[in-house]
């Protein structure tokens, strides 16, 4: 009895270990490894990750783009990073993509970059009623005609490079909406540092403020609170349109591309810009290390 239960017992465990061995539970899906094509078919590339039996890349899954020769794609040899999509089947193959890995990677590149706030080249595609679709990085975007600087003509956009930012990035929608105007107005600001003397023309009034074009390149707000210390009753008997100024950047909003302007930092007494605005702007540049340090910049 005792060997016949030994017996039981040895061919169990052996059995066991043969049914385990018949599946490599080191390759998952949704799992990147790496490895050499080692050979073609019309179908696809044979590629070593190391398993039992040679992985397989199918053509459709070789590119984001349509594939005419695998060689130029997947050259034999040469190890790379692949993406598992299928676990092995019955003749333990595991099927893998390159194209599903590059959207990983794409997905992956774009949130970091709405994270950061950062902005990227993307190339028009087509145009709809709504505004153009893009390719960022691969991906198919969108961009809202309210969000494009150029928005009157555009078929002309279409094969054109632009700058944008990440509006909205939902991967597993594959929803990713851009804007190419907040991006142009974040790259026109990025030249700019808090604290910097500025020269521009007023280029409007409003009742909150005055806009400032920059000789630099870009628009100023020097807004109403920022004029003088005391109380400004009216913009219009200080201020024209074309009237050169200059002023101190108390602000700088990358994300929204706003540059905020101040002068009553140059004012020796309260009211001094209501005043004696001219004599303040002609000695604006002797004033200015001054109004850093009151601003903590010097």
């Amino acid at each position: 009895m005792t060997t016949t239960s030994n017996s039981a017992a040895s061919f169990s465990m052996e059995d066991f270990e043969q049914a385990l061995s018949a599946y490599d539970y080191e390759f998952q899906r949704g799992q990147v490894v790496t490895g050499k094509p080692i050979g073609y078919d019309t179908s696809g590339a044979y590629v070593d990750i190391g398993a039992k039996a040679a992985a397989f890349l199918p053509i459709e899954e070789a590119s984001l783009r349509k594939v005419v020769d695998l060689a130029t794609v997947v050259p034999l040899n040469e190890d790379r990073e692949f993406l598992i999509i299928r676990e092995q089947n019955a003749d333990g193959q595991i099927t893998l993509s390159l194209r599903q890995l590059a959207f990983k990677k794409a997905w992956d590149r774009l949130a970091e970059l709405q994270e950061e706030n950062r902005s990227l080249q993307v190339r028009v595609t087509g145009v709809n009623r709504g505004g153009v679709t893009v390719d960022a990085e691969g991906l198919r975007g969108f961009i809202p005609r309210s969000h494009l600087v150029e928005r009157n003509d555009l078929e002309a956009l279409v094969g054109q490079s632009l700058s944008a930012t990440i509006l909205e990035l939902n991967r597993t929608a594959k929803k990713l909406v851009l804007s190419n105007r907040l991006a142009t107005r974040a790259e026109s600001v990025s030249q700019f540092e808090l604290g910097q003397l500025v020269e521009g023309t007023v280029s409007g009034i409003k009742p909150f403020g005055v806009f400032v074009d920059l000789a630099e390149g870009g628009t100023g707000l020097l807004h109403i609170n920022q004029i003088s210390k005391n109380y400004v009753e009216s913009l219009e008997s200080i201020f024209q349109v074309g009237q050169p100024i200059k002023a101190l950047i108390a602000d700088i909003d990358s994300g929204k591309g706003r540059i905020s302007l101040s002068i009553k930092v140059f004012e020796k007494f309260a009211g001094e810009t209501l005043e004696q605005l001219p004599q303040v702007m002609a000695e604006a540049e002797e004033r200015y290390e001054k109004a850093k340090k009151a601003l903590g910049q010097g």
